[in-house]
């Protein structure tokens, strides 16, 4: 499947309102959204979700994590890149601040993803650590500062030299490597700012998720894209 940019994905994480009917609930809701404003939304819900959610939606569906296993067999309680591509997700989050990988293992995640044609959409807190994941050609790599993760504060207002640089960095490597970045992403504005600054698309979580008004949220977001 190809990603119409930008983009906003929605990491349902583990919360309730992101859990089983819920979330299913959710990802209709973006669904009608994306649809009627022609933006481009992808989710990334539990595990035990995506398949639901595959099949009663046309969103494009994103894992949570992979990990770093190159082939099937005796991984109790692993999630390998086969099931999730099995149960129909696109491609999958790697290295989220709250899932950290050691280096060498991200190595293999992506290549694990790219040899079963999974987007890999890698997750740095860094520009050091972005630097080295750079090298490894993942589709996407998404700037996350973890101490702003779920702040309210956004990255793209909080540290807009940092995204700034980050962008730079991800477009000097000229490997087609697509800049995304999340953390405190909140409003549509927030969204706006982090365009404005390169990126070609965010990553967002409990702003939407955990919402009492998350149609709200959601419309308010569709706004920075329309």
């Amino acid at each position: 499947m190809r990603l119409k940019l930008p983009i906003i994905i929605v990491n349902f994480k583990s919360y309730k309102e992101g859990t089983g009917k819920r979330a299913l609930k959710l990802a209709k809701m973006i669904e009608r959204v994306s649809k009627k404003h022609e933006v481009s939304f992808g989710v990334a819900p539990q595990f035990c979700d995506i398949r639901m959610i595959v099949n009663e939606t046309d969103l494009p569906v994103f894992s949570q994590h992979i990990d770093p296993i190159e082939s099937l067999g005796a991984f109790t309680g692993h999630v390998t890149a086969y099931n999730v591509k099995e149960a129909g997700a696109i491609g999958t989050l790697i290295n989220h601040s709250e899932k950290k990988l050691k280096l060498n293992d991200v190595k293999t995640c992506v290549n694990v993803a790219r040899k079963l044609k999974l987007i890999s959409i890698v997750c740095v807190s860094n520009l050091t650590e972005a630097k080295k994941i750079l090298q490894f050609k993942p589709n996407f790599i998404a700037y996350e500062p973890p101490e702003l993760i779920g702040s309210g504060r956004a990255v793209s207002k909080v540290k807009p030299d940092l995204v700034k640089k980050f962008v730079s960095l991800v477009n000097r490597e000229k490997r087609k490597i697509i800049p995304l970045c999340g953390a405190g992403i909140v409003t549509g504005d927030d969204i706006k700012k982090a365009l404005e600054l390169g990126t070609k698309g965010v990553l967002v979580a409990s702003s939407i998720v955990k919402s009492k008004n998350p149609l709200r949220v959601i419309n308010s977001m569709v706004k920075a894209l329309s």
